[in-house]
């Protein structure tokens, strides 16, 4: 089973990489852009778990390591593997 995990900044939290990335495609005359916020993404590979049990064992992974809580959401998407 793969899973896909975002991790973005709560709404709030300051995001200087964001700004500084929206800063720079200011100067490149991408001046649509109004707001950029900049985050994490990860693929996982997992053996022979439930959809349910890949879920839980994920979650936990994200609030014990993958993702600070205090200043971070994070978004879990699951996708069987084929052999």
């Amino acid at each position: 089973m793969r899973a896909r995990i975002y991790v973005t900044l709560k709404k709030g939290v300051l995001d200087p990489q964001g700004k500084a990335v929206m800063g720079a495609l200011g100067s490149m005359g991408f001046n649509e852009v109004k707001d950029v916020r900049v985050g994490k993404f990860m693929e996982v590979e997992l053996d022979g778990a439930s959809p349910e049990a890949a879920e839980k064992r994920l979650r936990d992974m994200c609030e014990k390591l993958l993702a600070n809580t205090v200043i971070e959401n994070y978004r879990i998407e699951l996708e069987a593997t084929s052999l």
